[in-house]
């Protein structure tokens, strides 16, 4: 397949520089074109632009990125699974989910993930390829025409498929680029990215002068415990994880999230409990406890809702800030850790 180019890639002014410099068109018409993407609109819909231009365009380049086939809703509690399709052939998913302070767009930032971590549908194929930066905003684009004219994603989650850190240079471009009031204006403060631990990428992100909240996928404090189901706890331990939370947090001011699936057996006992305590202690921390969401093609079981709360209390009584998180999008395998590649490549 010849390769194109991701026009949501650019930001306003390469744009213009671009599209000026290879098709000689005026300043404004790549102002109109920059419009027209953050529409969600393809070549054929841009009716200001001449048609062969359009057509000229077409042959080249893509518009959107990521184009929403199919979008599976929740019978419990309304969240939104989007299928998408990206113009190489690959589905990724992402998710939407409706609360009273507005809605939150969980999106993908690989095709796959390489991580391996033990409960999660994403790495069950390994690392296909990286989204470019323009493939990522391509998913809120999507999503925010739902809106009418009027925004419709407030907050983003970079918790989907991949690892964001493991794409760094097209996440922080995208991170930049969503955030700016040339484009949808969404502020950092409104944008979560999760990693389950790549050290120098958490080092480097809390220079990068950004302010999005960093969400660390720990999901057990001890040192063992943490190897059996994250590959990546053998490359870097908890010790060094959790310094780079507690760097992030001094150069940034923003708080950390960390993240806490309760699995049976493996990280659900008072001992686990006292472990977390002490790994954040003196951070500025709070912790969301998930129940463990099933996967088919994996053997982990998650706690019993009766052991959750055990375990949210037993952190309570040791004055740490936690809460269990509500269980969201289950029936669609749109919970957290069930999010993967090829979800509807067979139908």
């Amino acid at each position: 397949m010849e390769q194109k180019t991701i026009l949501l890639d650019c930001d306003k002014q390469q744009l213009k520089d671009y599209l000026t410099t290879k098709y000689d068109v005026k300043p404004f018409v790549a102002n109109q074109v920059f419009d027209w993407l953050y529409k969600g609109a393809d070549f054929e819909d841009m009716s200001n632009i001449s048609k062969p231009l359009r057509t000229l365009l077409a042959q080249d380049n893509v518009a959107k990125s990521a184009s929403i086939i199919k979008t599976l809703t929740s019978d419990i509690d309304g969240t939104q699974k989007m299928l998408y399709r990206l113009h190489d052939g690959n589905v990724i998913e992402g998710v939407l989910m409706k609360y009273k302070y507005g809605n939150t767009l969980c999106v993908s930032t690989q095709v796959g993930c390489r991580m391996g971590c033990k409960f999660c549908a994403s790495t069950l194929d390994g690392l296909v390829r990286n989204l470019s930066a323009g493939e990522i905003m391509g998913q809120v684009v999507a999503v925010n025409v739902l809106g009418q004219g009027k925004r419709y994603v407030d907050n983003i989650v970079l918790m989907g498929s991949g690892e964001p850190l493991d794409n760094y240079d097209n996440v922080v471009k995208f991170l930049k680029m969503v955030s700016s009031d040339q484009t949808l204006n969404i502020s950092q403060r409104n944008i979560s990215l999760s990693t389950c631990g790549l050290v120098p990428q958490m080092l480097q992100l809390a220079e990068e002068g950004l302010s999005v909240n960093l969400t660390i996928s720990l999901h057990n404090a001890r040192q063992q415990g943490r190897e059996e189901i994250m590959p990546i706890a053998k490359k870097y331990s908890v010790s060094e994880v959790m310094s780079a939370a507690r760097n992030y947090f001094q150069k940034t001011g923003r708080r950390v999230i960390i993240e806490y699936t309760l699995i049976d057996g493996n990280n659900d006992s008072y001992s686990d409990a006292l472990a977390l305590a002490n790994a954040v202690r003196n951070m500025s921390v709070h912790i969301n406890l998930i129940r463990l969401n099933p996967v088919k093609e994996r053997k982990l079981r998650a706690t019993s809702d009766t052991n959750a709360n055990k375990f949210l209390a037993y952190l309570h009584k040791l004055n740490v800030s936690a809460t269990l998180r509500r269980q969201m999008g289950v029936d669609i395998d749109g919970a957290c850790g069930q999010l993967r590649r090829n979800y509807l490549e067979q139908g």
